[in-house]
């Protein structure tokens, strides 16, 4: 009988050809002190250099190890998905694939897990890389994200966190939304934590990331914010909006009959506020059919060991 995983690390690489190797080898030793069972998946997003015949070697060479191979470069959010997908351990730990997260934070992860949490962040607090090109656009974007999600951490972009799998197979997951994985991650009630993790200058190649995606970073943050905030109450959300609209849109039609205001300005700006009000509150409708009838079901929130239901005596639950 084969035993339950109860440990999945998920590692996105692309064109890591020299650091695969190493990093690999350094998960190897941490998972094998861990005494459990335990499955490595390695995302080939599309590398063009050699990289996918090592993850081959190494999925022939090790009966533990997974692989999936992406057709082209779709981005680290999509491999890590694709990741989260396949995972089948108890607890689900992701880092990158350039050897700057550290193995040895591993066991650390799984002890925070344990002790409840749904996700624990890592947090590169003595972080090796430049300070201008990464450093300082790193702390702005951080605390943007947390002052607009309320999800208050202090590295969103540190790849090394680790998960609940009840709680990681519910992240919608796309565009570059992998840094906005705690954010996510309250959608469905997870419990939060962030522990330092050590982190190290790159040996091999050059980053893949750069000041020009921050344009990327801030529309994502406005879409995750919309949906953090909203997901829950939908119709409330844009029915706030729309009440303010209205208002709008009244007072420019009573200031327009009350002054005999001559022109078709005022009627005009009333019915655009008129017509935002119905788009507003028509959105919001469509908002809470979504969740009457999508997967955000309130059933498939429930954490990992804290409820049982002993059918034999009626539905009753327990601790």
């Amino acid at each position: 009988m084969r035993k339950r995983i109860e440990l999945s690390v998920v590692v996105p690489i692309y064109n890591e050809e020299e650091s695969t190797p190493v990093l690999c080898e350094a998960i190897l030793h941490v998972c094998q002190s861990l005494a459990v069972p335990y499955e490595i998946i390695f995302i080939d997003d599309g590398s063009k250099d050699g990289t996918p015949q090592v993850l081959e070697k190494l999925h022939q060479e090790y009966s533990n190890i997974r692989v999936i191979q992406f057709r082209k470069n779709y981005g680290q959010t999509l491999a890590m998905a694709a990741g989260f997908r396949a995972a089948r351990g108890k607890y689900v730990v992701s880092m990158d694939g350039d050897l700057q997260n550290d193995p040895a934070d591993i066991p650390k992860i799984l002890h925070t897990l344990e002790q409840g949490y749904g996700v624990v962040c890592g947090w590169r607090k003595d972080r090796k890389d430049k300070l201008v090109s990464r450093k300082i656009p790193s702390k702005i974007a951080n605390w943007l994200i947390g002052k607009i999600t309320r999800v208050p951490i202090h590295d969103n972009g540190c790849s090394l966190k680790g998960y609940r799998r009840s709680v990681v197979k519910q992240l919608p997951l796309y565009a570059d939304f992998h840094r906005f994985i705690p954010a996510m991650s309250t959608l469905g009630g997870a419990k939060i934590a962030e522990i330092v993790v050590n982190h190290r200058e790159r040996s091999f190649g050059s980053s893949k990331y750069g000041i020009s995606r921050a344009w990327r970073v801030f529309l994502d943050l406005f879409v995750v914010s919309l949906i953090v905030r909203s997901s829950a109450r939908p119709a409330l959300w844009f029915g706030k909006f729309g009440l303010v609209a209205l208002l709008a849109g009244i007072g420019c039609f009573m200031i327009f009959l009350a002054y005999n205001i001559s022109g078709i300005v005022l009627p005009s700006v009333a019915f655009m506020f008129f017509a935002l009000t119905g788009h507003l509150v028509a959105l919001g409708v469509l908002g809470e059919m979504i969740l009457a009838t999508g997967d955000y079901r309130p059933g498939q929130m429930v954490r990992d060991g804290i409820l049982a239901i002993n059918r034999d005596k009626g539905a009753s639950l327990h601790e």
